[in-house]
């Protein structure tokens, strides 16, 4: 159950998986070092998330290598006007 929170997707390119996959093999540490490996990079992801409009977390192969981090992508914000509003406001400024 999550309590007040939204959930956010997370999601693992076939890229990402094999290089996670092969950093485990090489260390030859087997399913404790898979965890391992996904924590430490998902340690920024898991403080970034709370309070935030993250809708889904992507994991490439690139953010494995530590060449980039894993890629948010963000809720639209939502406006407080009406819908009728909006479209008032399109008419007005087109």
């Amino acid at each position: 159950m999550l309590f007040g929170m939204d959930k956010v997707e997370l999601k693992f390119t076939q890229e990402a998986l094999a290089e996670i996959s092969r950093l485990a093999i090489n260390r030859k540490t087997g399913a404790r070092g898979l965890r391992g490996i996904i924590e430490k990079l998902l340690l920024d992801v898991m403080f970034e998330i709370p309070g935030s409009n993250v809708e889904s977390v992507e994991v490439t192969e690139e953010a494995v290598k530590g060449m980039s981090g894993p890629t948010f992508y963000y809720a639209e914000e939502q406006s407080e006007e009406s819908p009728e509003g909006q479209e008032d406001l399109k008419r007005a400024t087109a």
